[in-house]
């Protein structure tokens, strides 16, 4: 979000439609035009100032969900989340939840209060939430938000040499030795979805659904044509033991 331009946009679209639209908002990360500095966006300061603009650039009573994007090593996730408690006790959002964090710090902060949800990447070609994350998700009967569930853009049949260059370059995905390797499982990921008549994207939404109903992937567009093939992925449906290729 720049300069939450994004929430501006958001608030036309929502005119005569809030009832029906549940918002969910990330806290996002402070930054210095120098993209220097610290850029924590746990503290309890930085979060309640968070909300309480996205509520007002959004023109709405209160957010659905307000999430924190990540959990701070040097600050106890116990201040962050009370400071999150006491947006909920103001009105200013109905749920709490958070992104990237451990299975012992959903542990930690559910003390303080409920936790609604958590962000991850998931996908075939990053499963590290199946180590805790989920297993703590289902403890607690939160939803799991898959983001980036077409691996950055991987598994989809997009990649292209000029599309790892686009920021990229810096992920372990992307890196000399793995990419080769990845590369190699791409290839097998489109032969079984050549095999199944799907798209890989459509193959990967499917199985990221198949993996439990408290699973939602949210795939990033840019347009709507390709919105609208990789959501057929939710018309897609196989039995677990069709997945055992993909994976």
């Amino acid at each position: 979000m720049a300069a939450g331009t994004n929430h501006e946009l958001i608030n036309k679209a929502l005119k005569g439609r809030r009832e029906r639209i549940v918002i969910h908002s990330k806290s996002g990360s402070p930054r210095t035009p120098d993209a220097q500095g610290n850029r924590s966006g746990s503290t309890p300061e930085y979060l309640t100032q968070n909300c309480e603009q996205s509520v007002k650039r959004l023109g709405i009573d209160a957010l659905d969900v307000f999430c924190m994007s990540r959990v701070d090593p040097d600050i106890p996730v116990e201040e962050s989340v009370g400071a999150m408690a006491r947006l909920v006790e103001r009105g200013l959002t109905r749920y709490i939840g958070l992104s990237e964090a451990s299975a012992n710090s959903i542990r930690r902060a559910r003390k303080i209060h409920p936790i609604c949800s958590l962000q991850m990447e998931y996908s075939p070609w990053s499963r590290d939430p199946e180590g805790g994350n989920i297993q703590a998700c289902r403890e607690f009967k939160m939803g799991f938000m898959a983001y980036s569930p077409l691996g950055r853009g991987f598994s989809p049949a997009l990649y292209t040499a000029e599309r790892s260059q686009r920021g990229l370059n810096g992920h372990p995905r992307f890196q000399p030795g793995n990419l080769e390797r990845n590369l190699q499982l791409l290839s097998q990921f489109e032969a079984v979805a050549r095999e199944k008549g799907v798209t890989p994207a459509q193959l990967t939404l499917a199985w990221l659904m198949a993996q439990g109903n408290d699973i939602i992937p949210i795939p990033s567009n840019k347009t709507r044509k390709s919105s609208g093939g990789e959501y057929q992925g939710r018309r897609y449906q196989v039995k677990q033991r069709g997945f055992s290729a993909a994976e």
